[in-house]
């Protein structure tokens, strides 16, 4: 038992020595350099802090970015925003606009109440004063004017055309003589127009104007395409048409093969290889513009003037005067010599008939005012003048015994022509009186037209011409006019044309018509000292007829 208790006893000395708080060992946990860990926590916690004020920085930064996008994107939506406000009212105006100007074109196509006395509801006019307050000489003055003055050219110009339709006869049948029916053109007879077969014409040397029609040789004939046709054509264009030349006896408008390409290989039962189109130098011959179906104005030019040379030099011996061109551009602009010194001045236009009716194409017309060039030499201008003399005679008929519309157009074209001479040319023209004149009868009664009423209608004539310049407005009176009479005879598609404005140019040249405005103007102010004067002086330069 006392050796038990010695081995307890020693079991509880032994862990008393041994426990690890009475006698800590060398060997322990305990860190040897705390002072080392503890600096390198120190230079890691700030390590830590560094970086993290680095991030804040970041944070700070990309919110800055962050917020300016969103400000950018803000003003570049309200920009947009006000964008599209801006376009949509500069569409609604501009529609309001074009808006605007359709009903003013509908409702303001006659002359001004002012001219017209009365008529206010189908005939709205200007505001202001017409023809500026400038006063025209009153009826008596007017009637002794035109007695002293104008009623003897019409006489001249009886004679005048009494000469050279004799003289334009032989010369066209010497051109006929020397032609060759199988290859050369065929040359019709002459047909009279403008203001000497109209009577009103005033203006000294008195010009005779001749259309003289031609056709092609068999088997080929001219195909008239008016600009109205179907096809897109310019605004300047309008008014013109081409002339193809086909052959009578295939006509390739009605075949597939005249309007797709069959392929070398493919051979058209119709017509064959040969009979679409003519060799090159055929169409040479038949005055067509290189590698074209199309008659060429240039060619055609060309070919006039010097048929009419080979035929004046044919006949040259008959005449004891010279024949000589007038102007180089026009085709047949031709001036008689006389051995006196005086001359004579008239006008041959080869013209082309479009299909049966009495509309004519012609290549240059030295009356009707310059709108350039045309775009193409195989543009031809369509000609109304046989229409136009037509519906004047159709009216006269209708009109009161010695009616006074010819006396206006002519103290009017009188007035225009001095000016012309004092200014220079301008865009105003005797066509365009004659086009308001034509106008003028259709929208005035018969009774209106008697001869005591001379001053006032030429004043009514003076106001809406006034009116078409300010407004750059003066459609063609056959084109597109529904209330041309039917017995007049124009083709369909003419009528269904959009009518045609004779003042376009003067929308697109500022210059121009400046000038043309103040030309007419100046024209009113002149005209009673011009009336006065010539009734006391009738110049007499017109040379007489002698063959």
């Amino acid at each position: 038992m006392a050796m038990g208790l010695f081995r307890v006893c020693l079991v509880v000395v032994t862990a008393i020595i041994n426990h690890p708080l009475l006698f800590p060992r060398e060997n322990a946990t305990v860190p040897e350099n705390e002072e080392e860990i503890i600096r390198k926590m120190q230079a890691h916690q700030e390590k830590l802090q560094l970086e993290q004020l680095r991030l804040e920085e970041e944070v700070a930064r990309l919110a800055a970015e962050k917020e300016a996008l969103e400000q950018v994107a803000e003003e570049g939506r309200q920009q947009n925003e006000t964008r599209v406000a801006w376009d949509l009212w500069s569409t609604l105006c501009m529609i309001l606009f074009l808006m605007i100007e359709v009903w003013r074109q509908d409702h303001q196509e006659g002359p001004s109440p002012e001219c017209l006395g009365g008529e206010e509801d189908e005939l709205p006019g200007l505001g202001g004063a017409p023809l500026q307050g400038l006063t025209l000489p009153n009826k008596a003055t007017l009637g002794h004017f035109y007695e002293r003055c104008i009623r003897g050219a019409t006489a001249d110009a009886a004679r005048t055309r009494e000469f050279l339709e004799g003289f334009v006869d032989d010369l066209l049948e010497a051109l006929r003589s020397l032609c060759n029916r199988d290859t050369d053109m065929e040359v019709e007879d002459f047909i009279g127009v403008d203001s000497m077969y109209e009577n009103w014409q005033v203006d000294r040397p008195l010009l005779c104007h001749l259309f003289v029609p031609f056709t092609p040789p068999e088997p080929y004939r001219f195909h008239p395409e008016l600009w109205c046709s179907g096809r897109s054509v310019p605004l300047d264009r309008q008014g013109y048409g081409q002339i193809k030349v086909v052959r009578a006896d295939g006509d390739t408008l009605s075949c597939i093969c005249g309007k797709t390409k069959l392929g070398e290989d493919m051979l058209c039962l119709l017509h064959g290889r040969n009979s679409m189109a003519p060799p090159c130098g055929d169409m040479e011959n038949l005055l067509c513009a290189t590698d074209s179906l199309y008659l060429d104005t240039m060619q055609v030019m060309k070919w006039f003037q010097t048929a009419l040379t080979r035929a004046w030099k044919g006949i040259a011996h008959k005449y004891e005067f010279d024949l000589a061109f007038g102007q180089l551009d026009s085709p047949g602009s031709l001036k008689i010599k006389f051995r006196s010194g005086k001359f004579m001045p008239f006008n041959l236009i080869p013209v082309i008939q479009c299909d049966d009716s009495d509309l004519y194409f012609v290549s240059h017309l030295p009356r009707e005012p310059s709108e350039g060039t045309p775009a193409s030499s195989t543009d031809w201008l369509l000609s109304f003048a046989v229409y136009e003399r037509h519906f004047l005679r159709t009216t006269l008929k209708a009109l009161p015994e010695g009616a006074c519309h010819l006396s206006c157009l002519q103290i009017a074209s009188f007035l225009l022509s001095k000016q012309s001479r004092l200014t220079g040319p301008s865009g105003l023209s005797s066509y365009h009186l004659k086009t308001a004149l034509l106008h003028l009868l259709l929208l005035r009664q018969a009774a209106d037209w008697k001869a005591g009423q001379l001053d006032a209608r030429l004043h009514e004539l003076l106001c809406f011409l006034e009116k078409s310049l300010l407004e750059k407005k003066l459609h063609h009176f056959f084109i597109g006019n529904r209330k041309v009479p039917e017995a007049m005879g124009l083709p369909e598609a003419v009528l269904r044309a959009e009518p045609l404005n004779l003042f376009r140019p003067f929308v697109l040249q500022r210059s121009l018509y400046r000038k043309t405005l103040d030309s007419f103007y100046e024209m009113l102010k002149n005209a009673p000292a011009l009336i006065s004067e010539y009734s006391l002086h009738v110049p007499s330069d017109q040379p007489t007829p002698k063959s």
